[in-house]
């Protein structure tokens, strides 16, 4: 019984740190997002964009449009993420204290 808690408690602990390592990667990419859409907004310039090998001019609202768009998108897979790491840190929360019970009890 207490094998199978241990081991559930470290399947947990692992999605947990999987949630952690994808919350730093969207972080990341929200911080490069938002200070693209700071350079381009302060931008006096022509604006391109690299699509595979290729470098083309866009228009600026357009870019905009499209790094506003991401930053809701990465904005609300945080928060989805914020949500899971809530609910496995309960989970395992819960685990680790029914096998420390368990342990006194023994």
């Amino acid at each position: 019984m207490e094998k199978d808690k241990i081991q559930k408690m470290q399947f947990f602990q692992e999605n947990l740190n999987a949630i952690l390592m994808q919350k730093q990667a969207f972080s990341m990419e929200l911080n490069e997002t938002i200070s693209a859409l700071k350079e381009i907004k302060n931008s006096k310039e022509d604006v391109y964009k690299i699509i595979g090998q290729l470098m083309l001019k866009v228009p600026k609202e357009k870019i905009e449009d499209e790094l506003n768009s991401k930053e809701k998108l990465i904005k609300m897979r945080l928060e989805k993420l914020e949500i899971q790491e809530e609910k496995l840190s309960e989970e395992t929360k819960k685990i680790r204290e029914e096998i420390l019970k368990e342990n006194k009890k023994n």
